[in-house]
């Protein structure tokens, strides 16, 4: 059989590196332009006929013609069935009668050790993600159990795995639930979590398969290649080894980047691609907490409009030249960074946005002594995280708390560049339409949509606009009251920050309606409060829903009353998270409504279509009667107005990363 019909046959891999990873091929502009246009305009025709949901559909027929013959089976003639498969599976590569037997086998021995059955659309989702492509599938479809069908036929090959998901608590928990089943064919499995020591991480990547974060693996790859030193390729460490040096192997924890699939794709590689992953160490130097107060007291003199200019949408402040005169006139007598110009203007710009742009309970939290940055797209703290170039430090004086000391950068790289070194890459979501042209440009990945497993029962209630964030509040308390109190029906309340969700809990606290309430700082009980979130007459408010990961289950009788109700409360920068939000009632055919409800001063209407919005305020109180298009219109140009931002954002840092990348490159240096 020819080398291109094996699963990493199609590949040129990197060479000079110690694993096996793909070769980074920087396309011109010409041909990434190319690549854009075809993923903005053919992509969709060419995915129709591409024959990919016919194939789907045969290896489902296949799949139950073979399962039937298996029932009867005993589990060892499964097993040995499996390991004739094996060799076929590295030779062969995946051929669709191979991927159908395999199927039915993992199939019947899911039945067996965790009293599940994969579903036929299961079957189609698994199929897609081998032939690598991002998967769309409705929330509460099941794609945590669809992974394994891949994961154990790759694994089974003889390549390693990892299933990457978006937190710790769903890689331990979908590692151990599946276990079972990945050890019926005597595959090992493995999970990488925050915290883990060297050793450990290194047995878990020796794993068949391995489970664990997209930040975890990220940074064990940065740490991989910085222990190596600029050492990278297999002949430095044979050399060294021959040497007697063995720190080579023992300084990797990985052993290649083969086959990826992740989970919630579109928030990895979409919502988290804004943001580099930079490696960093403490930096040697003293404690510039004196510097940082000095800035601070200094920068809360300063004018707004006269002194400094404020860009909400940027997320940037600029001096004005009226602010540099007296900030050169503040800094006659200090010593330091206050000498040079542009030391100084850097560190009062920063101390500006400590004190304008980035707010407690909406950016960040205060937890056991210490400034934790919150994830915009999932609502949850990130405590190994820190914003760099001292802003962190200037927070943390700030809110009056012991800095810590200031880092310095080892490596970096973006998820774009890091899930691209994958040999074969895949990925599932709920939501992936309204990216896919990006995630065709940059990743490669074709979306294909997989068909519900039952009819969707989900009832849109519409959009309420409201003036004011206090008239808001009052009719989400409303709704809730009726619909939990008198109606006996669940509701879950979706905010976007910690300090939104705080402020719905005061209101309904005010009005006796019990309630639970999940944001960044009860962030260990997620689960617990979502997997309640569906019995009769509970309330649950939580921030940005967007890979929880845990299902809501309806509790007895709320079925008949309508099932779980979801109100959104403000519009998010991606109108996918919306769709997440709203995914969370009405799954798996079960009956569910939603809502938005929605004011003029919720802060994306304010800051991505200022004009617009103080037009409606304006309108609205002189009691003029609008049409829902017109707020329809707002809700498309602040949320346009978004995605357009942070698309530009992950393309300058794509762009930054390819020009870092070619002049270390020159230099004999890694990331």
């Amino acid at each position: 059989m020819s080398r291109s019909q094996t699963l990493f046959g199609h590949v040129a891999f990197a060479s000079g590196r110690p694993y096996a990873e793909r070769d980074e091929v920087e396309a011109g502009w010409h041909d990434r332009l190319a690549v854009a246009l075809y993923a903005a305009t053919l992509a969709p025709a060419v995915a129709a006929l591409s024959g990919v949901q016919r194939e789907m559909q045969w290896v489902v027929a296949a799949t139950n013609r073979i399962e039937d013959s298996l029932m009867p089976l005993p589990d060892g003639v499964l097993r040995a069935r499996v390991a004739a498969l094996r060799t076929r599976l590295r030779c062969e590569g995946f051929v669709l009668d191979c991927v159908a037997e395999c199927f039915a086998l993992i199939r019947a021995a899911a039945q067996r050790t965790l009293g599940q059955r994969h579903y036929d659309t299961q079957l189609m989702a698994g199929h897609a993600l081998l032939r690598g492509r991002l998967v769309e599938m409705a929330t509460g479809e099941g794609k945590t159990f669809c992974a394994t069908l891949p994961a154990c036929i790759v694994a089974l090959a003889g390549y390693p795995v990892h299933v990457i998901t978006v937190n710790d608590y769903l890689a331990q928990r979908d590692a151990e639930k599946m276990k079972p089943l990945y050890e019926f064919f005597g595959l090992s499995v493995g999970t990488v979590v925050q915290g883990m020591e060297k050793d450990m991480r290194r047995q878990a990547y020796a794993c068949s398969i391995t489970y664990g974060t997209n930040k975890e693996v990220a940074f064990d790859y940065l740490r991989d290649r910085v222990a190596l030193q600029g050492r990278h390729s297999r002949l430095h460490q044979s050399l060294k080894r021959l040497g007697g040096d063995a720190e080579p192997k023992s300084a990797l924890v990985m052993r290649g980047l083969y086959f990826a699939i992740v989970d919630e794709a579109d928030s990895v590689f979409v919502d988290e691609a804004r943001t580099p992953l930079i490696l960093s160490a403490t930096a040697p130097g003293s404690d510039n907490a004196t510097h940082s107060e000095v800035a601070l007291t200094f920068a809360r003199t300063l004018v707004d409009g006269e002194d400094y200019v404020v860009n909400p949408f940027e997320r940037s402040v600029a001096l004005t030249d009226q602010g540099c005169d007296k900030l050169d006139q503040h800094a006659e007598g200090y010593t330091g960074p206050w000498t040079s110009v542009r030391a100084r203007e850097d560190l009062v710009r920063q101390a500006l946005s400590a004190l304008r742009l980035y707010q407690r309970d909406l950016h960040y939290v205060v937890a056991d002594g210490k400034v934790q940055i919150v994830d915009e797209s999932t609502g949850r703290v990130m405590p190994d995280r820190s914003w760099e170039r001292g802003l962190h430090q200037m927070i943390e004086v700030k809110e009056s708390l012991t800095p810590t000391p200031q880092r310095e950068t080892l490596a970096r790289l973006t998820y774009q560049r890091l899930f691209r070194r994958y040999l074969h890459l895949s990925g599932m979501t709920g939501t992936a339409a309204e990216a896919a042209r990006e995630i065709k440009s940059v990743y490669g990945l074709d979306v294909v949509r997989v068909p519900l497993h039952r009819p969707l029962q989900r009832l849109h209630q519409g959009v309420t606009f409201l003036p004011t964030l206090a008239d808001k509040w009052e009719r989400v308390a409303d709704v809730a009251e009726r619909l939990a109190k008198r109606e006996g029906r669940p509701v879950l309340i979706g905010t976007r920050s910690v300090r939104a969700s705080e402020q719905i809990s005061a209101v309904l606290a005010h009005r006796a309606v019990a309630h639970a309430l999940l944001n960044a700082k009860q962030d260990v009980t997620e689960a617990e409060i979502i997997a309640a979130a569906g019995q009769p007459g509970r309330v649950t408010v939580a921030t940005n829903m967007a890979g929880r990961g845990t299902d809501i289950e309806l509790g007895a009788g709320v079925a008949g009353l309508g099932g779980l109700h979801v109100i959104l409360t403000e519009y998010h920068d991606s109108r996918r998270v919306d769709r997440q939000l709203f995914g969370r009632c009405a799954r798996q055919g079960d009956p569910g409504s939603c809502e938005a409800i929605v004011s003029l001063e919720d802060e994306i209407f304010e800051v991505c279509a200022p004009a617009l919005t103080n037009l409606l305020r304006r309108s609205m109180d002189l009691g003029v009667r609008l049409p829902l298009a017109a707020f329809d219109g707002l809700r498309m140009l602040a949320q346009g107005s978004a995605e357009r931002r942070h698309a530009a954002i992950r393309t300058q840092h794509l762009k930054h990363d390819r020009q870092l990348n070619q002049v270390l490159a020159f230099t004999g240096a890694g990331e």
